[in-house]
């Protein structure tokens, strides 16, 4: 897995990239009680907003960590936004992305780096 400083994790299955937001990120939000979810076949670019969140805290964007496009959202997130809260690094995740490039992986956070950036 990787991480960025927005606290956002990603799992490669080649190309294909998941993403969901840190257990870091879920406990820093609280109860999340709603999420709005980009379109699939939206063409993205690194920094974009693509999703949002909101806790009975507050409201948080989820930026497109890398150029590409949204070939699949989680739409159980719909009827149930507690699954953010309740298993971020699971079944919490929020949408994979076709990425362009490969390679741009390498310029983000282990998990070692992640866990120093949090501390």
């Amino acid at each position: 897995m990787k991480y960025t400083e927005e606290h956002e994790w990603l799992r490669a299955d080649g190309e294909i990239i998941t993403v969901g937001i840190t257990a870091f990120a879920a406990e820093q939000l609280g109860d999340v009680v709603f999420v709005e979810l980009p379109e699939v076949e939206t063409v993205v670019a690194t920094g974009d907003e693509v999703a949002v969140i909101e806790s009975v805290k507050a409201a948080s964007e989820i930026l497109a960590p890398l150029n590409g496009e949204i070939v699949e959202v989680n739409a159980a997130l719909i009827d149930n936004p507690a699954l953010v809260s309740e298993d971020p690094l699971g079944a919490g995740w929020f949408f994979k992305i076709k990425i362009d490039d490969l390679a741009a992986l390498d310029g983000l956070m282990s998990e070692d780096e992640y866990n120093d950036h949090i501390a």
